[in-house]
């Protein structure tokens, strides 16, 4: 069963992590920081920013595909896939903002809305 909607999602989703992992290697080449943020508040930020996509991306993308493949394509995991990158990204833009900000509301509830739902979808689907 092709699991288009996940596949598309998870390619998006590498795209964005690759800028993210570009946006904190710039900034270690500037401050000549390795290792660590070395106290830098823009090194901090970036290195979060990258983190928690990496913390949160891949149990989406684990249920996403879950989902998909015994409930097979349709609108309600596509919406999930878009509500993911659309998200992520919102929430990679307000982490370089000063917070609060609506980018980073928009990604957290952007995050947290399709986490739940695939997950009790995913329970659903088990029982």
């Amino acid at each position: 069963m092709p699991m288009q909607t996940t596949l598309l999602t998870a390619g998006l989703l590498g795209l964005i992590f690759i800028a993210l992992s570009i946006r904190v290697i710039k900034v270690r080449g500037s401050t000549k920081v390795m290792l660590g943020d070395g106290g830098d508040q823009t090194l901090l930020s970036r290195i979060r920013s990258h983190a928690n996509f990496a913390e949160y991306v891949p149990i989406l993308l684990i249920l996403l595909g879950l989902v998909e493949y015994i409930n097979g394509t349709n609108t309600l995991v596509q919406a999930a896939g878009a509500t993911i990158v659309v998200a992520r990204l919102c929430h990679a833009i307000g982490m370089a903002r000063p917070a609060p900000n609506l980018f980073r509301v928009i990604g957290m509830v952007g995050t947290f809305v399709p986490l739940v739902a695939l997950s009790a979808w995913a329970v659903f689907l088990a029982v």
